[in-house]
């Protein structure tokens, strides 16, 4: 099974050279710390940024520097800065190559609900609903069950949607997974320690499995 930082790690495996990503709220901002120090990414926020680094390290940190989850941040050389509309329009053009966002329940259509739970106090959808609409691809970051052991990983959705059939990959604490165009979740590999039996027992969706399924790899 995986912690937090072992999903980033497996999802800085998705990245390619030349990509601009956006990372959400959550396991994804820690994705910036693992992507391999050879490769040019450029990771954009929605609050005005573009060339985002690491996480600061105590002596380095800027209080004026910091991502769409309130988060201190680095720039890389060549970052630029400016306001939230011109962030938004880099969004809804389609110039983000892949967004990686975090989820409370993804359907085996790949729809999101990842925003609002009802009777619980939220400041706001953020660019969540602008994210699954216009992104290339989108990987999505989560828990396969919630703490009372229930599967977020489900047929239907059950709490507000962000988005319709968006998702493409998931990369959970038991497993990665294909969202499949005809429905259903394609399971490629499965976490260190896992078998495939937990995660069928962990998964209320379709779940796909062919041949043997391999242990992922997280250097």
């Amino acid at each position: 099974m995986l912690d937090k930082i072992g999903i980033a790690k497996r999802i800085a495996q998705e990245v390619q050279d030349g990509m601009y990503i956006n990372l959400g709220i959550g396991i994804p901002t820690l994705v910036a710390n693992y992507i391999p120090k050879n490769m040019n990414v450029v990771l954009q926020s929605e609050n005005g940024l573009l060339g985002i680094g690491p996480f600061p390290t105590e002596e380095n940190i800027d209080p004026d520097l910091i991502n769409a989850g309130k988060q201190t941040i680095t720039m890389m050389p060549g970052s630029a800065l400016f306001n939230s509309a011109e962030s938004f329009a880099m969004i809804r053009s389609g110039k983000v190559d892949l967004t990686i966002l975090g989820a409370m329940e993804v359907s085996e259509y790949g729809d999101i609900a990842n925003w609002k739970v009802p009777g619980k106090m939220v400041k706001g959808m953020g660019g969540a609903m602008d994210l699954v609409a216009s992104a290339k691809n989108i990987i999505v970051a989560m828990q396969h069950c919630s703490k009372e052991g229930a599967s977020k990983l489900l047929k239907k959705c059950t709490l507000p949607l962000t988005g319709l059939r968006c998702v493409k990959r998931i990369v959970s604490d038991l497993a990665v997974l294909d969202v499949l165009p005809h429905g259903g979740f394609r399971l490629l590999q499965r976490a260190p320690g896992v078998t495939v039996d937990e995660i069928k027992n962990a998964t209320e969706g379709r779940l796909i499995i062919d041949g043997e399924i391999p242990e992922m790899v997280i250097i």
